[in-house]
């Protein structure tokens, strides 16, 4: 049997665990071999040391503050996450199906489109804290500008590929613009835009943590450079380890909420 007819079957989640698992002990036999030689390394610190770290931030209220740093930075973190990307995702879809719908509109605005998602949304973040200042907005426009543009194009695309005889059958039975717009077009988009927003996260999240590295005073990103200074490496890597699961179930649930909401998708 060819290699690419190979189907791992029962052993699939076994296989998915694995590579996981080899990560956890090749790091707990490099700790330990760090550790023999130094017990007062930083770089790469024990289990029990991070275990100590995640009950120190996550399950004791801060002496200063009396708030649970780890939770309430995520708390802060989701928050503007969720803020920019749903805001990106409106922004993206409205301009995207106008583009891609009218061609009086897209040839206005898809030039401007196509430029604007070649700037590097972090190379304007020093102009984004002089407007908008170093609160909220300023951390939430980051995330749509770097999110916004990329849907986009992609929505515009989409609508651009959609059977032109569609249209011309909607035409047919007198249906109007607005009409093609929300019965044609957006069902077919919908599960498209979410496809994009999965696809959008990675770059939302890095535009968040530089936000809040920069310019905030709680968050995920705000905790680990704060930390940085103090190499407290046992307390970096579960934060970064727990943005990373955030990612992973964000993108999970995105996926599962697009088989629930449009199970023709894909099928």
């Amino acid at each position: 049997m060819r290699a690419i007819n190979r189907r791992p079957g029962r052993m699939g989640p076994i296989a998915a665990v694995l590579p996981f698992a080899l990560a956890l002990l090749v790091y707990a036999l490099a700790s330990n071999a760090r550790l023999a030689e130094n017990p007062n390394d930083k770089l790469l610190p024990s289990m029990s040391s991070i275990a100590d770290a995640i009950e120190r931030v996550a399950f004791e209220p801060d002496r200063r503050s009396g708030e649970y740093l780890f939770w309430n930075d995520t708390t802060s973190s989701l928050r503007r996450l969720s803020i920019g990307v749903l805001t990106g995702a409106a922004v993206g879809l409205g301009i995207g199906v106008l583009n891609g719908l009218l061609p009086w509109f897209g040839a206005f605005w898809s030039p401007w489109v196509r430029v604007l998602s070649m700037i590097p949304p972090l190379a304007i973040l020093p102009v984004l804290l002089i407007v908008f200042g170093i609160g909220e907005l300023a951390k939430v426009m980051l995330i749509v500008l770097g999110t916004a543009p990329f849907l986009m194009r992609d929505i515009e695309q989409r609508v651009r590929e959609l059977p032109r005889e569609q249209l011309v059958k909607a035409q047919t039975l007198d249906a109007s613009s607005w009409q093609i717009a929300s019965r044609v077009v957006l069902p077919q988009v919908l599960p498209r835009l979410l496809d994009g927003v999965r696809l959008s996260l990675g770059a939302a999240w890095l535009f968040l943590i530089a936000a809040e590295a920069i310019a905030s005073t709680d968050g995920l990103g705000y905790r680990i450079f704060l930390v940085r200074r103090y190499l407290a490496m046992d307390v970096i890597l579960p934060y970064v380890a727990w943005i990373t699961l955030l990612a992973f179930l964000l993108d999970y649930g995105l996926k599962r909420a697009n088989r629930f909401l449009f199970p023709w998708y894909g099928a």
